[in-house]
């Protein structure tokens, strides 16, 4: 917390401002102590203050994996979307603090006079709210690109009725230590109502599958459709990063896989000939027992699909935690008939060391590397090198995330023999009853 002024500064002048104090070993008031005075004035003849904590740790992430300059860019980012939040509240001499709180935190500061119990009741929890629900539907464009998925961010409220006989450091910590406590229990709350929300759904099996078609580059013909997991429209969980980020927070990832496999295969009757069902399983499916042989064999029969219509997806990620457990379910699901597809590649810090490991059927390649590959001859080198690795493999790579003709021929031109993506339309589902109304 390093600059203090009258109204709202810019976003360079809250957060890093090119030389931002790491936090004092004491802590908060150390830092405050700077600028006691100044609050100390105008709390005087008005005696209430309200604060406003937003915990943006997901920042120290973001600092880890790509350094203190990307973790700066994305801090005034984030100090631009909260000044318009606020900017509704915001008196004159009310004051934006960043820099070192005790963490990633920005905390404003309304000065208000006492008797205003409608801001302190009613005005800033309700803007607490308002924070949080567009931080929640909003905010991950902050991040983006560094970091995908749920944020985790806090926001917590509190407020400060002057006490000439206890000292202000005093009075502020404990107000900021109260906005903190504010912002872990609502965290807690929300946590409990995604928890809830997500049991529902499995409870229920409200889990459907689209379908997104992966194009033989050369012909532009269909050869495989990818199975894609969505929750219920109306629900927040109808994203898959949301629903895998709320199961992942409430240790339910093994039954939200098994219900999206049951889906996409369900979804699947009536898949068109010659043509292959893609499908995201998860490490655990080997200890599945509704995804083992007999019972397999059987579900798959029902479905009017055999083994090796099916490609099972793995990603990346996930399989170079354990090479070992990835080849036990490989060499398991080949000798059924199914072949192997490694997803995401090049999205984690392995991926060459995963395709030589592996070697799987299908090598699928991260958009962001397809990505506007017909202008940069970077990536077609990579690609190029990538396409004859896997020939030498006996693999099949598949470029993720194309949207132009001119990435498509790119393709093409360098060998590549399926892509994927935008261009080829949105996923939906294979039949209309199993479409959302």
């Amino acid at each position: 917390m390093h600059k203090i002024r009258a109204g709202l500064p810019a976003p360079h002048e809250v957060i890093e401002g090119g030389v931002a104090p790491e936090r004092s070993e004491r802590g908060d008031v150390e830092i405050l102590s700077r600028f006691l005075a100044t609050i100390a004035e105008q709390l005087s003849g008005r005696k209430a203050l309200g604060v406003l904590l937003f915990d943006a740790s997901f920042l120290g992430r973001i600092e880890a994996l790509y350094g203190i300059g990307t973790r700066r860019l994305t801090s005034e980012k984030l100090c631009d979307w909260l000044r318009d939040q606020i900017a509704s509240l915001l008196g004159p001499d009310d004051r934006l603090l960043g820099g070192s709180l005790g963490g990633h935190e920005l905390a404003t500061l309304f000065f208000r006079d006492s008797d205003d119990a409608e801001f302190f009741q009613e005005e800033l929890p309700g803007l607490r709210l308002r924070v949080a629900d567009a931080f929640e539907r909003r905010g991950r464009r902050i991040a983006h690109p560094y970091l995908t998925g749920r944020l985790g961010a806090r926001v917590g409220s509190s407020v400060l009725l002057r006490n000439p006989t206890v000292g202000l450091d005093t009075q502020l910590r404990r107000a900021l230590g109260e906005a903190r406590e504010n912002a872990d229990l609502h965290a807690r709350i929300e946590a409990e109502r995604r928890r809830r929300e997500l049991i529902e759904i499995l409870l229920k099996g409200r889990i459907r599958s689209v379908y997104e078609p992966i194009v033989e580059v050369k012909t532009r013909t269909v050869f495989g459709y990818e199975a894609l997991a969505r929750g219920p429209r109306e629900s927040s969980l109808y994203s898959p990063i949301d629903l895998f980020s709320v199961a992942e927070e409430a240790d339910l990832l093994f039954q939200l896989d098994c219900l999206c496999r049951r889906s996409g295969l369900i979804g699947a009757q009536g898949l068109p000939d010659g043509t292959k069902l893609f499908l995201n399983v998860r490490p655990t499916a080997i200890h599945d027992p509704d995804f083992r042989e007999q019972t397999l064999r059987h579900t798959l029969e029902s479905c009017g699909l055999a083994p090796d219509d099916v490609v099972l997806e793995i990603s990346e990620q996930e399989s170079i935690e354990n090479f070992e457990i990835f080849r036990e379910i490989r060499d398991t699901y080949r000798k059924l008939g199914f072949q192997i597809a490694l997803d995401d590649t090049g999205s984690g810090y392995a991926s060459l060391e995963a395709v030589v490991e592996l070697a799987p059927d299908f090598i699928k390649v991260d958009r962001a590397f397809v990505r506007g590959v017909d202008e940069d001859p970077a990536r077609q080198e990579l690609l190029n090198a990538l396409q004859k690795l896997a020939e030498r493999l006996g693999s099949q790579i598949i470029g993720e995330g194309l949207d132009t003709w001119e990435e498509l021929e790119t393709l093409a031109r360098l060998g590549i023999r399926y892509g994927q993506g935008w261009l080829f339309g949105e996923a939906n589902p294979l039949r209309s009853d199993l479409a959302e109304p």
